[in-house]
C-alpha cells in the first residue's frame, strides 16, 4: 500500500519514551493517509484527525524537551528552536491552507507530506543526536581540516539516517549532471548580517526514491509532488544538522530555499566557485554537497519556497523535468563564452550540459553518458586529445561519439584531428545556423 510511513528498527534512538512517541506519530500520519484514500470518509474526519495529530506532536515536543533538560542535553536550545519553528511557523501556515480550502484533498495531502518529511528528518537527525549519534563539533579548523570534518559529518549522517555507505569521489565537484538530478538550494543567515551562506544539495532521483520514498511506502519508483515536498523538509534538516557541527554557523537561521533547474544551478558554478564542493557515491545513488561563502552569495536564483506556494512550485518543477527525452549533448570547452553560446544555440532541441575542463568532462561522462560530445581540441592540462584517448580506453565509453571543436582550420591541425577518428570536427567561427545544422545532420545520420 502506498503512502504509509514505514517504521524501521534503526529509527529507534534507545530512549523508550521518545521511541514510542515517534512510532505513535508515524501511526497517526498513516491513519490520516488511510482517511484520505477512503473517499466515503468526510472532510470532518480528516479535520479531527489532523487536530489530534497536531496536539499529539506538540505534547511530544514538550515531553522531549523535558527529558533533555533532565539529562542536561547540551543542544537543548537548538532543539527547542527547531520545535518552535515547526509549531509556530510551519503548522499554522498549513492550517491556514486547510481552512481556506475547506480541507480539500490537495491541502490535506500537502499537510501530510510536510509532516511526514519533517518527522522523518527530525527523527533521523536532531532526535538521534540526543543519545550521541553525532560527530563532535569542530572549532578553529584549518581549511583542509574543515573539509575533512564536513566529509565525516555528511558520511555519518547518510549512514545514520538511511544506512547508506558513502565515499567521496571528488573534492572539486564542478556541477556536472548525474542522470536525473534534483537541485535543492538553501540560504542561511542572521538578522542584520549581510553575510549569507548558500548551500546546494544535489540528489540523483533514485537516491530520494530509495530513502525518503521507501520510508513513505512509495512503490512507484518515481518522484511526485508529495514525495518532493517530504524530501524538502528532510533535506533542510540535513543541512541544519551539518551546520550545527560548526559553532560559528550554529546561530544562523534558514532564510530562503528553492528547487533549481540544472541550468540555474550550473550558472551558479559558472560565476562563483563554491568554497566546498563534494561529490559522494552512495549505495543508493550520487549526492553532492556544495557551499558558497558569504562574500560570493548570489541573489534571486529560482522562486523561494513557502508553505503557501510549495505544492504548485514543486508541480511546475517536476513538469519541467518530465517528458524531456531529447538527445543529450555535452559541450566541453574552457571558454565560458563558447559554452554559453553552444548551450543557447542547442538547448531548445537537445538536453545540453556544459563543462569547462577535460577533467570535468571525464567526470560528467562517467556520471551521465551523453549521446554526443562536442569537445574542445585545445584546452589546458587535459586537452581534447587526452579526453578522447581516455574514452577509447574504456569499453563503457568507447562508442560515445565525439565531434571536435577547434578555432583553427590549419591543414596540419585538421589531419591531427581526423587521425583520432572522431565523428568529425566543427570550426568555432562558423555561423550559428551552420553549427546547428551540422549537429542536426549528425543526429539524422545516426538515426538511419
Amino acid at each position: 500500500m502506498e503512502n504509509q510511513l514505514v517504521w524501521k528498527d534503526e529509527f529507534n534512538i534507545g530512549v523508550k519514551i521518545i521511541d514510542e512517541e515517534h512510532q505513535r506519530l508515524f501511526k497517526l500520519i498513516n491513519r490520516l493517509f488511510s482517511l484520505v484514500r477512503e473517499e466515503h470518509k468526510s472532510a470532518r474526519a480528516c479535520q479531527e484527525g489532523i487536530k489530534y495529530f497536531k496536539a499529539h506532536a506538540v505534547k511530544h515536543f514538550e515531553d522531549e524537551e523535558t527529558y533533555m533538560e533532565l539529562i542536561g542535553y547540551e543542544d537543548l536550545e537548538t532543539h527547542r528552536r527547531v520545535h518552535k519553528n515547526f509549531r509556530e511557523d510551519t503548522l499554522p501556515a498549513l492550517e491556514r491552507e486547510l481552512e481556506n480550502s475547506d480541507y480539500s484533498h490537495e491541502a490535506v495531502i500537502h499537510f501530510l507530506a510536510v509532516c511526514a518529511g519533517w518527522l522523518i528528518g527530525h527523527t533521523l537527525t536532531e532526535d538521534r543526536a540526543i543519545t550521541g549519534g553525532k560527530v563532535g563539533k569542530w572549532e578553529d579548523l584549518l581549511p583542509e581540516e574543515e573539509l575533512e570534518a564536513i566529509r565525516q559529518v555528511i558520511s555519518r549522517l547518510l549512514h545514520d539516517m538511511f544506512q547508506l555507505k558513502a565515499h567521496v569521489i571528488s573534492e572539486s565537484y564542478d556541477g556536472e549532471k548525474f542522470g536525473n538530478g534534483i537541485y535543492y538550494r538553501v540560504v542561511y543567515g542572521r538578522e542584520q548580517d549581510e553575510g549569507k551562506w548558500e548551500i546546494f544539495l544535489i540528489f540523483e532521483d533514485k537516491l530520494l526514491v530509495n530513502t525518503v520514498g521507501k520510508i513513505m511506502g512509495i512503490r512507484s519508483g518515481k518522484l511526485d509532488v508529495m514525495l518532493m515536498s517530504a524530501c524538502r523538509y528532510t533535506a533542510s534538516q540535513f543541512v541544519w544538522r551539518v551546520m550545527q557541527h560548526f559553532p560559528a554557523l550554529s546561530t544562523y537561521e534558514m532564510q530562503e530555499e528553492n528547487f533549481l533547474t540544472y541550468d540555474q544551478f550550473q550558472k551558479a558554478f559558472e560565476t562563483k566557485k563554491p568554497q566546498v564542493s563534494l561529490l559522494f557515491n552512495t549505495s543508493g545513488g550520487y549526492f553532492a554537497y556544495c557551499v558558497i561563502a558569504p562574500h560570493l552569495f548570489q541573489h534571486s536564483i529560482g522562486t523561494p519556497l513557502e508553505v503557501e506556494n510549495e505544492m504548485s512550485e514543486i508541480e511546475k518543477y517536476l513538469t519541467g523535468r518530465d517528458g524531456s527525452q531529447k538527445p543529450k549533448v555535452l559541450v566541453v570547452d574552457d571558454s565560458m563564452t563558447i559554452r554559453q553560446g553552444m548551450k543557447s544555440l542547442l538547448e531548445g532541441e537537445y538536453d545540453v550540459a556544459a563543462v569547462g575542463s577535460g577533467v570535468s568532462a571525464i567526470r560528467a561522462i562517467t556520471l551521465d553518458p551523453p549521446d554526443l560530445i562536442l569537445l574542445d581540441y585545445e584546452m589546458p592540462v587535459c586537452d581534447g586529445v587526452h579526453v578522447l584517448e581516455m574514452l577509447h580506453s574504456e569499453d563503457e565509453f568507447a562508442d560515445i561519439p565525439v565531434i571536435f571543436l577547434t578555432s583553427k582550420d590549419d591543414p596540419d591541425i585538421v589531419r591531427k584531428v581526423l587521425a583520432l577518428k572522431p565523428e568529425g570536427y566543427l570550426l568555432k567561427y562558423l555561423k550559428p545556423v551552420e553549427l546547428r545544422k551540422r549537429i542536426q545532420d549528425y543526429f539524422k545520420k545516426a538515426q538511419t
